[in-house]
């Protein structure tokens, strides 16, 4: 896996007609655009197409990349504006939009406000993380977010873009940014949460 530096001295390597860059350039972003498609648009076949555009888009407009040490959010964008076109025109497409209301926690208190400490589910413990089982139950709850929602959550906590990387590529406000990560990861912490308890639960009532 390569790291923010070493991307930009592969983007260099292509920039200057490097043969051997081409390989690694696609074997490195491919699993990644890959992997953020599929959690938007829901389906596979939906986010081979949109990697394989992505990366076909990327290399016809790569003389354009002005910047090398942007070039993962760069090619998010692009991944980005694909995956929205082929939203509008799969036949997985959902009807409506959820809203994110379904998924956060029912105020308990007396001024019915939430009173929840919001924390980071990329920190969950590492034990908990690395096991099969929690890593699907995360990514079905990211899946199930709503698309603005789900969109944040994957450029700045899995692929590790800043917050203003992020706004950038999804045209909207940083302050936009904090507030949709911050209520997506207050739902996701919720969905592991149920997830957590659910085998005390039921041995409970074993």
């Amino acid at each position: 896996m390569l790291d923010r530096e070493a991307e930009t001295g592969l983007a260099r390597q292509l920039l200057t007609g490097t043969p051997e860059a081409f390989d690694r350039f696609v074997e490195h972003f491919r699993t990644k655009i890959f992997h953020y498609s599929w959690l938007m648009c829901g389906h596979r076949e939906d986010a081979e197409e949109v990697a394989q555009e992505t990366l076909l888009k990327v290399f016809e407009s790569f003389d354009q990349l002005r910047e090398p040490e942007r070039v993962r959010p760069w090619m998010f964008r692009i991944a980005k504006n694909a995956c929205l076109m082929k939203r509008r025109k799969s036949v997985f497409a959902p009807d409506r939009e959820l809203s994110l209301e379904q998924f956060l926690p029912i105020g308990d208190e007396s001024d019915g406000t939430v009173r929840i400490e919001i924390a980071d589910w990329s920190r969950l413990p590492e034990d908990e993380l690395s096991r099969a089982e929690m890593q699907q139950a995360l990514h079905r709850a990211i899946s199930e977010l709503p698309e603005s929602y789900r969109a944040v959550v994957l450029l700045r906590d899995l692929e590790e873009l800043s917050t203003q990387e992020t706004a950038q590529i999804m045209d909207i406000s940083e302050d936009t940014v904090k507030q949709r990560l911050h209520r997506a990861r207050l739902a996701l912490r919720h969905a592991l949460d149920q997830y957590l308890r659910a085998p005390r639960d039921a041995m409970k009532k074993g």
